[in-house]
């Protein structure tokens, strides 16, 4: 494993023992709303500080960006983080959440970590070097038709003026597909299409960390990740389409013909 990966594990893992901590006695948590539908909590806050320390006691120079504490640090390195991705799950002991660390150099993601605490589930990336979970080499599935595929998404909570355009690609995704998922963790679904539990996964409204590390992970496993027009400005946008190559391709003649001027931009 990579110098660089092993501390994002390192990091990962010390995030996931604060959340499995705090998850033995969820009443004693303190929430707080950041937005409508958008949960924080001290456990968050705490996860993240774990992390931020983790990877500053190896790498005391590098730029962080993460969902809590925001950027900080000008490096051509920079550790995108999300310390609880699936909070509002976690907050309900609904056991669908993970830790997600990605380092990009000059832009390009490099190393990657999605880390499903409650299942011990450790899924990591090196561009270049393969995606695994738990040290086992992880490809995206073979199916090739979208009529036979799992699709996973995620409601647009952070883009609401595109309800109108999801609701009509969900419709036309539950005709076209064998299913359609959202557990509630974008981590976890990119992980889940890294890895071939689900065939693809499209969402609107994510932020960079959301995608980051999962984003690798399918690159890695063999898969393609992009916005809503095939491009590689997904981190950009906030919009993702994701999945084996020939789904991908399904999934983008899928959602087109539903989308707005907005979202095509």
């Amino acid at each position: 494993m990579h110098p660089t990966l092993n501390i994002a594990v390192k990091a990962a893992r010390r995030a996931g023992q604060v959340i499995n901590r705090a998850g033995l006695d969820l009443s004693q948590i303190k929430v707080s709303v950041k937005q409508q539908n958008d949960f924080v909590t001290e456990v968050d806050r705490t996860a993240e500080a774990v992390i931020i320390d983790t990877i500053r006691e190896a790498y005391p120079e590098h730029g962080i960006l993460a969902e809590e504490s925001g950027a900080a640090g000008d490096s051509e390195y920079q550790w995108i983080i999300d310390p609880l991705d699936g909070t509002t799950n976690f907050i309900h002991g609904f056991p669908q959440y993970a830790v997600s660390i990605a380092m990009a150099h000059r832009g390009v993601l490099s190393h990657g970590v999605v880390f499903d605490p409650s299942r011990n589930e450790l899924f990591t990336a090196s561009k270049g070097a393969g995606a695994y979970l738990n040290e086992k080499r992880i490809r995206v599935s073979r199916r090739a038709k979208l009529e036979e595929s799992l699709i996973g998404t995620g409601f647009p909570y952070r883009a609401f003026e595109h309800v109108d355009a999801y609701l009509a690609i969900l419709k036309d995704m539950m005709r076209k597909s064998a299913g359609v998922r959202r557990p509630g963790s974008a981590a976890l679904d990119l992980a889940y299409v890294a890895s071939g539990r689900l065939d693809g996964f499209w969402e609107f409204g994510l932020s960079p960390w959301d995608m980051a590390a999962g984003t690798l992970l399918i690159t890695e496993a063999g898969g393609l990740a992009g916005d809503l027009s095939g491009e590689s400005a997904h981190m950009t946008t906030g919009n993702i389409i994701a999945g084996s190559p020939k789904i991908f391709s399904q999934l983008l003649q899928a959602i087109a013909p539903h989308l707005t001027p907005t979202l095509r931009a």
